[in-house]
């Protein structure tokens, strides 16, 4: 049994997508990000960076697993499932894993702090993270012109920790609607069930009962 610990961000939602996918039996810790549940002492003994999302494996010794680009890894070498076992096939995917984590998503994230929150907004910084947003966007749509997904036609962790970013990219002020391959790829992940299940988990709210929360979860992802 894993426990999943998590809240309603796109980070998050890598993990509950990977584990419905994978049809692993887990537990759901809703972590709630405005009341700072992720500071507290319990919490930073199992993530000592005071994030989420955060899973432990009741089956391997309680084991911990931070960071969500280490989970997918984890879920993914425990049950051999969407990431390939020859050396080129599972470089391909943690290429393309390792593009979302040090790419997209800091640099979307600092596009929706600035265009979003910020106090002031300086138009600088705006435009500077939607601009390598929307290049990093262009680097997908040109990879997924000859692919069906970003390692080739193996779906994969890849696409799994890049579609919860790539659903929020309004969020940050970008387009998508000129990058034919980027929403072919897009529409093509929403279809399956398992994504459709994992982007709901945790259950959102309604707009009008969550909006105070979202702007603080989005921006401690």
């Amino acid at each position: 049994m894993i426990d999943l610990y998590t809240s309603t961000t796109p980070n998050g939602r890598k993990v509950s997508i990977m584990l419905e996918e994978i049809e692993l039996p887990y537990t759901l810790k809703h972590i709630h990000l405005t009341r700072m549940e992720q500071k507290e002492d319990w919490y930073l003994e199992i993530n000592p960076n005071g994030r989420i999302p955060t899973i432990v494996d009741r089956e391997n010794d309680d084991f911990a697993v931070f960071e969500s680009g280490a989970i997918l890894i984890y879920l993914a070498e425990k049950t051999g499932k969407f990431l390939p076992s020859d050396v080129k096939g599972r470089s391909t995917v943690i290429q393309w894993l390792m593009f979302q984590m040090a790419g997209i998503g800091p640099m979307q994230g600092q596009a929706n702090v600035f265009y979003r929150y910020a106090p002031e907004k300086i138009e600088y910084a705006i435009s500077r993270y939607q601009r390598e947003t929307r290049r990093l966007y262009e680097v997908l749509d040109n990879r997924l012109k000859d692919n069906e997904y970003l390692a080739g036609d193996f779906y994969s962790i890849a696409d799994m920790a890049t579609y919860p970013w790539i659903t929020l990219h309004y969020w940050a002020g970008v387009e998508i609607e000129d990058l034919a391959n980027l929403v072919r790829w897009k529409e093509i992940i929403a279809e399956r069930p398992g994504v459709i299940r994992g982007m709901n988990i945790p259950e959102s709210k309604k707009r009008s009962e969550k909006d105070a929360e979202e702007r603080g979860a989005k921006m401690l992802i």
